[in-house]
């Protein structure tokens, strides 16, 4: 037998008998207390209420789909490639060194006793030892790298009221299993002489060279590697059965979550039921299984935190608080023996037993913090493991709302809405009024006449007089291209896209009853939205209500039963992508070269983060001939203009307004910085609180607001 042919090494070097019998019995208990948390974990999910998602359909491809994007690091790289490396060297050297593991076990404990033989030997042998060198090396710089971040930056997002001792604890045990590991390879190489031509082990040969030249023995590695191996065994065994008990628990709960996300999650929230004893966030009892799982998912990592436009003004809301918050509660409550090890820094129960989830004062959660919120969604873009803060932020709303404890700005929206039909308390006979100074345009009435495109207009674009130039705009757009649309006049009601979001769900229920009577009661062939959110509620919102369930109380002012547009047969569009289409058919008669303004752009998170359009606006500013640059936060990670979930309507305490700091950004920070003329939306919500923050902000002087549509016809009536 050649020397290659030869090549393996004794895998209990040293241990005997005794040990051998030791190490499997501390393996076996390591393994069933590692099972055992395991289930309890899972144990506590089930606990939760049903969730509405069939979260578990097609599992085998939501397994396969899950894995793609753990194993690629897909989420850890997104905005952030110091992560990205980071996490992927950890993961990688991780997963390698435990399949290596599992091989040797394998052969010791398996194939050995049924063959007589080794397949752990010759060229087999050496590359398995090159592997996990070079994984194993991965490993160490990864968690090195974690380590640096986290403690040369003390003061950055990983910090917070949840960080604790288990953080700690988890970044050195990974550090010490890592560097332990090549330590005892290389006291093995200096004790085993056999091994002095294993090139292969890289890292071990380095260290027994360094060993060997600091004045290490064969004698002497051979008497202190049972006490090496011991202790990094040891600690591999005590890390095993730690891992369903504290942050470690991340390395499985977050790939389930994974698994079972909803791909749609926060552009459809989930529906309440008509059960009268339904409550919303009023214990812990009312969170879904899926919810439960979120807060085990979460790793402290601070994204959601870093990204959320609310914090970044001062609001008080940091999202990862309230999910780990909720988690803290959670545990603090529980009577399983897996729960009371994590975190820190989180509400308990009181003496006198449980607390309210979310309250002004004394709550799990701070109903200033929901109130806060401006649905924007930037927290889950940002998260890694698909935790989805939205479902239990919006929750939390419900109960808020049941409770009545809402701003009074808002009771006031509410009452206009429920009396009127729109957030402005104005009379819907004059929803239409905005089309009579149209110069000879004609706005058909979709109730009377068939049409192609139903226009949903909006209750800005209706009423407002700033937006009323918008939808101006937009029908003299349709019309030079020769559209076929009309609107609803004062059929139109608010969409209650951001009604839902504060946490109205009823009214929300109303609206969308009413709107799909209407619907269905005109001839059209498809829809078409001036505003985001109406766009984001009426395509993936109301095809999901159960109007069935709602048909018989009498407190719902609709007869539907049936679902509506549930197969899709009827597209429903932002504006912008109709346009779109009509100026890439040449039907506006624009050359591109009409307009020379030097612009920016800003994604309106409905239209962006919650549906994934990103070109049609792009395109459009394009064929005007202005030269479009974009801001540092664009696209998946635009900055929220404060509007959303109910902050059009409100008011906060707040170092700085969300739209102050968006324009600030798109004068100082875009590439065309100063040079940049005019700042373009294409949401009417946007409009609105852009024009705020331009005052407010002093930026009147420096930019002009204008939307897409306004642009557009300009370039129309230039070239024409």
């Amino acid at each position: 037998m050649t020397p290659l042919q030869a090549a393996t090494r004794e895998t209990f070097w040293t241990i005997g008998p005794v040990g051998k019998a030791a190490f499997y019995w501390l393996a076996v208990v390591a393994i069933l207390v590692f099972l055992y948390g395991v289930y309890a974990r899972f144990a506590a999910y089930a606990r939760g209420s049903e969730d509405p998602r069939d979260r578990l359909s097609d599992l085998p491809g939501r397994v396969i789909g899950a894995t793609k994007t753990v194993l690629a690091n897909e989420n850890q790289f997104d905005g952030d490639l110091y992560t990205g490396v980071m996490h992927t060297f950890v993961l990688w050297g991780f997963l390698v060194l435990l399949v290596a593991t599992t091989i040797l076990g394998i052969d010791i404990d398996l194939y050995r006793p049924l063959t007589g033989e080794s397949f752990w030997v010759g060229d087999f042998y050496l590359a398995y030892q090159f592997a996990v060198d070079a994984f194993g090396l991965l490993f160490v710089v990864g968690v090195g790298m974690a380590a640096y971040r986290r403690y040369r930056q003390r003061e950055g997002r990983l910090w917070g009221k949840h960080t604790s001792f288990e953080d700690d604890a988890f970044v050195w045990t990974l550090f010490l299993l890592g560097v332990g590991g090549f330590v005892v390879e290389g006291v093995s190489m200096v004790g085993q002489p056999g091994r002095a031509t294993e090139t292969v082990s890289f890292v071990g040969m380095a260290l027994a060279t360094g060993l060997e030249s600091a004045g290490l023995t064969a004698a002497g590695a051979e008497a202190i590697y049972g006490v090496l191996w011991w202790s990094h065994s040891l600690l591999a065994f005590a890390f095993v059965a730690w891992i369903p008990y504290a942050k470690p628990f991340h390395m499985i709960s977050s790939f389930a979550n994974v698994v079972a996300r909803d791909e749609k999650a926060g552009a459809r929230l989930p529906n309440v039921p008509a059960d009268l004893d339904h409550t919303n966030a009023e214990s812990l009892d009312d969170f879904t299984w899926k919810e439960l799982m979120d807060g085990d998912a979460c790793t402290k990592c601070g994204r959601c935190t870093d990204a959320c436009p609310a914090d970044t003004v001062g609001r008080n809301l940091d999202p990862r608080n309230v999910i780990l918050d909720l988690k803290s509660y959670r545990e603090s409550v529980s009577d399983d023996p897996v729960a009371g090890s994590g975190g820190g820094g989180g509400p308990a129960a009181t003496d006198g037993g449980t607390v309210p989830i979310v309250a002004d004062e004394g709550g799990v959660i701070d109903a200033e913090s929901m109130k806060s919120c401006m649905s924007c969604m930037a927290c889950m873009d940002a998260c890694p493991v698909d935790i989805e803060h939205l479902t239990s932020f919006t929750k939390m709303n419900r109960q808020l709302v049941d409770e009545g404890a809402v701003d009074s700005n808002l009771q006031d929206v509410f009452q206009d809405v429920m009396q009127k039909g729109n957030t402005f308390g104005d009379s819907q006979a004059t929803r239409g009024d905005w089309a009579d100074d149209l110069d000879g345009v004609e706005v058909p009435d979709a109730r009377e006449t068939e049409v192609e495109y139903l226009w949903y207009v909006g209750d800005y674009p209706s009423f407002d007089d700033r937006n009323k130039k918008v939808a101006r705009a937009l029908a003299r757009l349709f019309d030079e291209a020769d559209v076929s649309f009309g609107i609803l006049f004062d059929d139109e009601k608010t969409d209650g896209n951001d009604i839902r979001r504060i946490g109205e769900e009823f009214l929300y229920l109303e609206l969308a009853g009413h709107h799909v009577e209407t619907f269905a009661d005109c001839e059209f062939e498809n829809i078409v939205c001036t505003d985001p959110h109406s766009y984001n509620t009426i395509k993936n919102e109301y095809p999901e209500v159960d109007f069935a369930e709602f048909a018989d109380d009498p407190m719902m002012p609709f007869e539907r039963e049936e679902p509506w547009n549930a197969e899709g047969a009827v597209d429903v569009f932002h504006w912008t992508q109709v346009v779109e289409e009509l100026v890439e058919a040449g039907r506006l008669g624009l050359s591109g070269d009409e307009l020379d303004y030097t612009v920016t752009y800003h994604d309106p998170c409905h239209l962006g983060r919650y549906n994934d359009e990103y070109e049609a606006p792009r395109e459009l500013i394009r064929a005007t001939g202005a030269d479009l640059h974009e801001m540092p936060r664009s696209r998946d990670d635009s900055f929220c203009c404060g509007g959303g979930g109910g902050g059009l309507w409100t008011e906060h305490e707040e170092e700085v307004k969300p739209s102050e700091e968006r324009l600030r950004e798109a004068v100082e920070d875009t590439d065309a910085g100063a040079s940049i003329e005019k700042f373009v939306v294409a949401c009417p919500m946007c409009t609105t609180m852009f024009e705020d923050g331009r005052k407010t902000g002093d930026f009147e002087d420096q930019i002009e607001i204008v939307d897409v549509a306004e642009l557009l016809i300009e370039a129309v009536e230039v070239g024409s």
